[in-house]
């Protein structure tokens, strides 16, 4: 008998354990529900866990909205932690570990505390739940610990992102937050939200309370006057924030990239202000209208970090002599919204803006150009390297990939950046399952490739229409011959649908081993599930 052959699994880990107990909550029927019912039984968990009074003692700071905003919610934490503040910070989704959720002073919460205040939640939950009020769902079940986490911790300030939507989240439990925010509207999750801005609006404008104030950046008409009804109905005066001033900053970048930042920021310089205004901390607060920023707010707004958005990583698997042979461009935008300023932030990375080292073509001038031009990428005599755009793409099924695709490939166009190839593949993470899984090979024998394939025709249709484009149908990067690699659309299509995420990143690779003149600058984008995926993989 072969050595191990009767070895049992090993036992799970106390985190793995959670994970699984995490995992029973996920409840794809609750998601979003909007009936005041279901989010009235908030409250009774409250209760169970003896958490009101600790509820109504946290300083809060509450940001709603459609796009960014995790990102007004990180810089508001880092503007906070910077002036001296004991801060916790709760935001979704996670990318890789569920800790991510739950920051200590900008730090993911340790598995040790993590661990403590989980169970004792879960175990109290499981004990006083009955079949009229049942464990809750995911969600609210991380809301509940969040608040746990914070109230268990002391932490001076707790900056709740909305999960989704408003008015029935489970962050809007919180009845006397000292400061509300809403950033960008636009068109997402309408199978829960509505499908008019005005819609959408009403359902964040939920968080909006009576004598609270309440902050927005400028808003589609549509959109702006939902958010003033409701704030007049509640005797509120919403205030409009301009965006952040660069010069402000003395010289120095915010830490999030992209220029729609300076919104994000505008807004959390607001929220900030506030925030100490109203908890009593004046002396910072009087300098709000000195005509120049607290250094503390500076460094806050300069320090910020939130993986997965405008986040660059270079591959650290490809061995190369060169730098830069393979770099991921990480970004969750999943609405036609932010996929431009996606777009927008991916053009102007890849062109040098963000990384003057890096070598970038010339456009070609025409399709015999073009060729000559890629002829020479794989030449191995050749002592010049080219750049090559490929975007890695995937989207839940509930989107609508006619709205997402165009904006992000008209947009780089109009930017002078064309993609090479467009991969499409499904996501490594599972919405049944909470928890680290095994990315080294597709978790499914034969996986439903139904939905990438029409995420392919979708980009085809696009490639097709997109009149301006030159030489839109040539083969940029070689095909893989092996029949793992990926269906393409014939010999010379612009796109490939790939079984498995790690076959897609393994062609990447191979592609710049095999091919010493070529970099591939890479856009991760539709998805944050996917982003997260693609950190897992590149991660050492």
């Amino acid at each position: 008998m072969a050595d191990g052959e009767n070895e049992s699994p090993a036992a799970p880990t106390p985190y793995e354990e959670a994970m699984e107990a995490l995992s029973s909550m996920i409840n794809q029927r609750t998601r979003g529900t909007k009936t005041t019912i279901q989010f009235d039984l908030l409250f009774d968990y409250l209760k169970i866990l003896e958490l009101e009074d600790a509820l109504d003692g946290l300083k809060i700071v509450h940001v709603a909205g459609t796009k960014g905003k995790g990102s007004t919610c990180t810089f508001t934490e880092s503007i906070l932690r910077n002036c001296g503040f004991r801060t916790g910070l709760f935001t979704s989704p996670h990318l890789i570990d569920v800790r991510e959720r739950f920051r200590l002073d900008g730090v993911d919460i340790s598995q040790e505390k993590f661990l403590a205040h989980f169970w004792w939640c879960f175990n109290r939950l499981k004990e006083r739940t009955t079949e009229d009020l049942p464990m809750p769902p995911l969600f609210r079940f991380l809301t509940l610990l969040a608040f746990k986490i914070f109230a268990a911790e002391q932490v001076d300030v707790a900056i709740m992102e909305v999960g989704l939507g408003g008015r029935f989240d489970a962050t809007n439990v919180v009845q006397k937050p000292v400061v509300c925010g809403i950033t960008s509207l636009g068109y997402d999750h309408m199978e829960i939200l509505g499908y008019t801005l005005g819609e959408i609006a009403g359902e964040k404008a939920g968080i909006i309370k009576r004598g609270i104030p309440a902050f927005t950046v400028q808003q589609p008409d549509e959109a702006m006057c939902v958010l003033e009804d409701e704030a007049s109905s509640l005797n509120v005066d919403l205030q409009v924030v301009q965006p952040l001033d660069v010069n402000l900053l003395n010289g120095l970048k915010l830490g999030l990239e992209g220029e729609h930042q300076y919104v994000n920021a505008g807004l959390a310089i607001a929220l900030s202000f506030t925030w100490l205004r109203r908890t009593g901390h004046l002396e910072l607060a009087n300098q709000e209208h000195a005509g120049s920023l607290p250094e503390q707010f500076i460094k806050g707004l300069t320090a910020a970090t939130f993986q997965g958005r405008a986040q660059i990583v270079p591959d650290q698997y490809v061995d190369s002599e060169n730098d830069g042979d393979l770099v991921f461009y990480l970004d969750g935008a999943h609405s036609p919204e932010s996929m431009e300023i996606c777009a927008k932030w991916f053009s102007g990375a890849v062109k040098g803006e963000n990384q003057p080292d890096k070598v970038k073509p010339q456009v070609s001038s025409s399709t015999h150009q073009l060729k000559k031009d890629i002829m020479q990428v794989f030449d191995p005599s050749s002592a010049e390297r080219v750049q090559l755009e490929i975007l890695l793409f995937n989207c839940m099924s509930v989107r609508d990939p006619e709205l997402l695709l165009p904006p992000l490939m008209k947009t780089c166009a109009s930017q002078d950046v064309h993609f090479k190839k467009a991969l499409f593949v499904p996501n490594v993470s599972v919405y049944h399952k909470v928890g680290t899984h095994n990315l080294t090979s597709s978790t499914v024998s034969e996986p439903n490739l139904s939905w990438q394939l029409t995420l392919q025709r979708a980009w085809d249709n696009s490639m097709q229409n997109d009149k301006g484009r030159e030489a839109k149908q040539v083969d940029h990067v070689p095909e893989e011959k092996n029949d793992d690699s990926g269906k393409s659309g014939g010999s010379e299509s612009s796109s490939v649908v790939f079984s498995s995420l790690p076959l897609a990143i393994k062609w990447l690779r191979d592609t710049v081993r095999q091919n010493q003149s070529v970099s591939l600058q890479v856009l991760v984008t539709g998805s944050l599930h996917l982003v997260g995926d693609v950190l897992k993989l590149t991660r050492k």
